[in-house]
């Protein structure tokens, strides 16, 4: 396995506020039905301009039905509290998590990264077990972002 991946483990939770679709993955790749782009569009439209500068940016994905195949819950959010009609609340679990990251141009980093996740655990000497609880991205700048995954 070429892709260096880093364990981390979360100790407390960190509450985030932004933006939710639910969606799957049939429908993003299809297109027909696709949400995330449009999430994020609103995000950096409605909530991006009311942010401070030391404001952090997440992608969180999380209300699994099954695996890769079911719907989810993703929320385009910030550490934040900001007061939109809109905006619902999550939470960043605690647990462990590998941690995949990239530099680039945004979107396609975080396209690429994702894609990197996707061939990791679709190895069948991976060691590693998709929890399917929370994972999220952390955007560290315009251009780098970092992916993390729960695991059991």
């Amino acid at each position: 396995m070429d892709q260096q991946v880093t364990h981390i483990n979360i100790d407390n939770p960190t509450t985030l506020f932004g933006l939710k679709v639910r969606t799957s993955n049939i429908n993003e790749l299809s297109g027909e039905g696709a949400k995330i782009a449009g999430l994020w569009q609103q995000f950096y439209t409605d909530i991006a301009p009311k942010l401070a500068p030391s404001s952090q940016v997440y992608g969180v994905y999380t209300h699994y039905e099954s695996d890769v195949t079911g719907e989810f819950d993703v929320f385009a959010c910030t550490d934040l509290q900001v007061t939109l009609p809109e905006i619902e609340q999550t939470t960043l679990a605690t647990g462990n998590y590998l941690r995949f990251s990239g530099k680039g141009a945004m979107p396609q980093t975080v396209i690429d990264v994702w894609g990197q996740v996707w061939q990791y655990f679709s190895n069948e000497q991976c060691p590693h077990i998709r929890a399917y609880k929370t994972d999220f991205e952390f955007y560290k700048s315009s251009e780098e972002v970092e992916v993390f995954i729960s695991v059991e």
